[in-house]
This record gives structure tokens, C-alpha cells and sequence, in this order.
């Protein structure tokens, strides 16, 4: 794909995954939208990639559907979408588990990244693709993830319809397993290091996984014009155990 010609929206494009996301495109020479919801926090992230590609910020909250509404129409035709909008909430064993936390994590992630979806069909090129980013979770029987396995689950049981309602339009997603972002960092410092340690010692890739590794994985769905109501298991074998 000549990345040149290609006009890439990447929503949470601010940090982590979706900032990796928007790296890696920027370097191939794509027009890039990034956004994420803090202007400030956006701007010293995109600084360090001054000369690589078309890149711009825009500042957005995406769980406002009239916002998200504006953005698009301003933004005009695109080729691709990648929605990489997540949340930090719905973990923890069932029977102990805050429901009203849980809801929170789906307003954070699930519906965020439906609405922006929804918002930027009419903006998409009919035969360009829409990406989501789901998790592991969703497709595991780990204790601890049943609400977290809800909300990701809930999105890619979607996939596959999505990719047969809106084709030619190719909609796929990548389920990411355990990835070093700032995700971990509502964990304290000793806790995240010991289940990192832990994932290093269990999986069979025989590490945790980089923002890089789910950006790569992303872009071969944008790229690969075969692939349309796929889930990218990018979770270094974590599903297998």
C-alpha cells in the first residue's frame, strides 16, 4: 500500500497503542489525524514525530456523539479508521465485583468506540477499513477479567456482522494480551512488575508484549485488502494457557 495517498484517523492516538499506531504510519508517510482527548498531553506526544509523515492533533472526547459528529465532517474523506479508545475500569472477581465500575468501563471503551464508528462511516472511503482494538480478555476464561472479558467480548462479537453489513468496507480487529502501556500504571509499581515478571516467565513468546507489536498487527489489517471480519489474537500466546 502507498501510505502516501492514504488518509488515517487513529482515535486514543495520544498514547500507548493508538500512539504507536500513529508512529508507525507517520513513518510509512501517511496523512494522519491523531486524537486524543487532552490537547497538551497530545502535542508533547506528537512532538517527537516532527518530520516524519503529515501528522496533526486534534483534541476530541469521543464519548460525545455531536462531537464526534463535527470532528468528521471537518475532517472530510478518510481511508481508514482505527479506534484504539479504551478505558481502566471492570476488573476484578465477580463476586466482588463493582458494577457501577464495570458500567464505567464500558462507557469508557465500548460505547466510545461504537459511536465513533457509527460518526465515521459517512467520512470513510467504501472499500477502506475500520479497525478496532479489543483485548484478550474477551476471549479467555481468566478469573478476575469476567467484566473486562464483557466489554471486549461485546465488541468483537460485532466484527464479523460489521464486515458483512458495511462491505466492501473491511472491518477487523486486533485483541491485544498483556502490553506494556500506560494501561498498567493504575497498578502500584512493585504489583506491576511482579505480573509482568509473571507473563515474561509463562508465555510462550517468553515476554509481554510492546505498544509496537499490537501497532504492527494493526497495520497489516489496513493493508492486507483480504482480511475483513478477522480478530487478531496479538496477545503472545496468552489465549494458549
Amino acid at each position: 500500500m502507498n501510505w502516501q495517498n492514504q488518509k488515517v484517523v487513529v482515535l486514543g492516538g495520544s498514547s500507548g497503542m493508538g500512539l504507536a499506531m500513529v508512529s508507525r504510519l507517520a513513518a510509512a508517510n501517511a496523512n494522519v489525524v491523531a486524537v486524543g482527548r487532552d490537547q497538551g498531553k497530545l502535542d508533547k506526544a506528537l512532538a517527537g514525530l516532527e518530520g516524519r509523515g503529515h501528522v496533526v492533533g486534534e483534541a476530541l472526547d469521543c464519548s460525545d456523539r455531536a462531537a464526534l459528529d463535527r470532528f468528521f465532517a471537518r475532517v472530510g474523506a478518510i481511508d481508514h479508521l482505527v479506534l484504539t479508545l479504551s478505558g481502566g475500569e471492570g476488573g476484578g472477581r465477580f463476586s466482588e465485583l463493582d458494577l457501577t465500575a464495570l458500567r464505567r468501563g464500558f462507557e469508557a471503551k465500548f460505547w466510545p468506540q461504537l459511536e465513533a464508528a457509527q460518526a465515521g462511516l459517512p467520512a470513510l472511503r467504501r472499500d477502506g477499513s475500520l479497525t478496532f482494538v479489543t483485548s484478550i480478555s474477551g476471549r479467555i476464561a481468566n478469573p478476575g477479567t469476567a467484566g473486562l472479558g464483557a466489554i471486549n467480548g461485546a465488541l468483537e462479537s460485532m466484527i464479523g456482522t460489521l464486515a458483512r453489513e458495511l462491505a466492501p468496507l473491511r472491518v477487523n480487529a486486533v485483541s491485544p494480551g498483556v502490553v506494556d502501556t500506560a494501561w498498567w500504571d493504575k497498578f502500584p509499581a512493585g504489583v506491576k512488575a511482579d505480573l509482568f515478571r509473571q507473563q515474561a516467565e509463562t508465555l510462550p513468546v517468553g515476554r509481554v508484549g510492546h505498544a509496537e507489536d499490537v501497532a504492527h498487527a494493526l497495520q497489516f489489517l489496513m493493508e492486507n485488502t483480504f482480511m475483513t471480519g478477522a480478530i487478531i489474537e496479538c496477545d503472545g500466546g496468552f489465549r494458549l494457557l
